[in-house]
Formats: C-alpha cells, sequence, structure tokens
C-alpha cells in the first residue's frame, strides 16, 4: 500500500482523493512493467495504446495520471462517455479531446452531439501539445476483442507525433487471460508494459519541411505519417501479445530505437503463431 500515497503535487487535497479512490480498482486488478520508460523531463508526449474493451478508457487514464504525479493527459475518447452522468465528469479531470464522428444507439445522448467542431481532431491534439499536454490516443480507433490481432491504425498519430515533434510512449495492454484462453475479458487482471520512447525529431523535421514543398506536399507528408503509425502498430503488437498485419517501415523510423527497453516479450495467445 505504500504507492497508495505516492505524492501527486500537481493536485489539490480534494483531487488527489479523489484520483486515489479511482486508483483501487488498478492496485486490485492491474499489474504494470516498464514504468521507468514514463517520460520525468515534463516534455509534453504522445502515450499510444492497443485497445481492448470499455473498462480502459476510465483505468488506464487513471493509472497513468497517478503515476505521472497527477500531471494530466488529455485522452483522445468517444464523445459519449463525457454525456453519461458521474462518467462524464471523471472524465472531465483528464481534459479530453472528444471525437464526434460516431454516434450514440442511446437517442437522448445522440440528440446532444455536435455536428460538428471548430477544428478536427488532429489541430486540437497538436495545440495541446504545443501547450505543455500530453496526450493518450488508442490508435485502433475502436474497441477490438480480437485476441491475437491488432486492428490497423489510423494514421492520426502519425500526424499529430510528426507535426509537433513530441516523443511518442508505446503502451501494450494485455490480459492473462487472453494469454491462457485467448480471449479478451470485459474487466478483469490487466498488464500494462510500458516501451521506451520513439524520438522522432529527424523524421518530424522532414515532415515539416515537406510541408513547404510542392508539389506533392501532401502526399509526402501522407506517407511519413503513415509509415510512423505502422511502426507505432509494430511496436504496440509487441508489447501486447499480438500481431499487426501492416507493413514494416523503413529504417528511418527504426533506426536508433531500443525496441521496448528492458520489457519482455509477452507470450502468444494460444493457438497463435510467432510474431
Amino acid at each position: 500500500m505504500k504507492d497508495y500515497f505516492r505524492p501527486l503535487p500537481r493536485l489539490s487535497p480534494m483531487r488527489a482523493l479523489l484520483l486515489r479512490l479511482l486508483m483501487l480498482p488498478n492496485f486490485l486488478l492491474l499489474k504494470a512493467e516498464g514504468l521507468q520508460n514514463l517520460p520525468r523531463d515534463g516534455r509534453p508526449c504522445i502515450f499510444a495504446f492497443n485497445h481492448n474493451n470499455s473498462a480502459e478508457a476510465l483505468m488506464v487514464p487513471i493509472f497513468f495520471i497517478y503515476h505521472m504525479g497527477g500531471h494530466t493527459i488529455s485522452f483522445v475518447i468517444d464523445w459519449m462517455y463525457g454525456r453519461v452522468p458521474v462518467l462524464g465528469r471523471l472524465m472531465e479531470m483528464i481534459d479530453p479531446v472528444y471525437v464526434y464522428n460516431k454516434r450514440s444507439s442511446l437517442r437522448w445522448i445522440e440528440s446532444s452531439r455536435p455536428v460538428r467542431t471548430a477544428e478536427d481532431t488532429i489541430e486540437r491534439c497538436c495545440r495541446k501539445i504545443r501547450s505543455g499536454r500530453s496526450i493518450g490516443i488508442f490508435p485502433e480507433g475502436r474497441r477490438n476483442r480480437d485476441a491475437g490481432t491488432l486492428a490497423k491504425g489510423k494514421i492520426g498519430i502519425g500526424h499529430i507525433a510528426l507535426s509537433t515533434g513530441a516523443p511518442i510512449i508505446p503502451v501494450g495492454i494485455d490480459f492473462p487471460l487472453r494469454m491462457k484462453k485467448g480471449r479478451i475479458p470485459v474487466l478483469g487482471r490487466t498488464i500494462v508494459r510500458v516501451g521506451e520512447p520513439i524520438e522522432l525529431s529527424p523524421q518530424s523535421e522532414a515532415y515539416l519541411a515537406a510541408t513547404k514543398a510542392v508539389p506533392r506536399s501532401a502526399q509526402r507528408r501522407g506517407e511519413l505519417a503513415t509509415n510512423l503509425t505502422h511502426a507505432v502498430m509494430h511496436r504496440l503488437a509487441a508489447l501486447s501479445g499480438k500481431r499487426y498485419g501492416g507493413p514494416v517501415p523503413g529504417e528511418e523510423f527504426l533506426s536508433n530505437q531500443q525496441p521496448f527497453g528492458s520489457v519482455p516479450t509477452p507470450p502468444l495467445a494460444v493457438g497463435e503463431a510467432g510474431l
């Protein structure tokens, strides 16, 4: 229980107490590996996670905000969570970036969905990072209950990282149940593996240079963002124990990067072939 009373210097006493209470399920259900890879220098970064179930949308942000000493991480999440009573108030603690493209199956919630926002999701995330705020993204873009394979990564994370130069922290979410029986639980014991940061200074410079180049500016930036997204997804595959079917990117996104720090490659699900 010593870890339960770690300092939370960025929070008021009341918010610190609330965060500790919300951490209780994590203390009971979650095991973490690679926490030494969390940033300590105060730079804003991009946390990238694979996405398995709805419980992660609250448990994972709370866990990382707690282990960052109360430092807020703005997670990109579906707007419906913010409209649910009580849960919506809890979500405001993470200053989320809401995504409005999905419809809610509940009519009373769907009626409150904005038709459009002034900025798209990429622009809002970049603004958060430039203001000094870290963000969290599930690049699969949806819950993926496939126990063996990651969904194709959305390239928004590539554009955000290359536009801002923020390092990416890959985080794999896994479950003992997946490793033993090949199933993703709705709620259950969870393993979080934090990989080493992916630094992007040269790649970001190339991306920003392509912004000024004509013609083919948009095409080149799209290629760079796509390659980076695939690189991130391959990291998440190794950290989560799943496969990723996307292409392996070129050396410019893999050179000088230690794959996963001291975090071991996790076991595969029952019946899976090697990665």
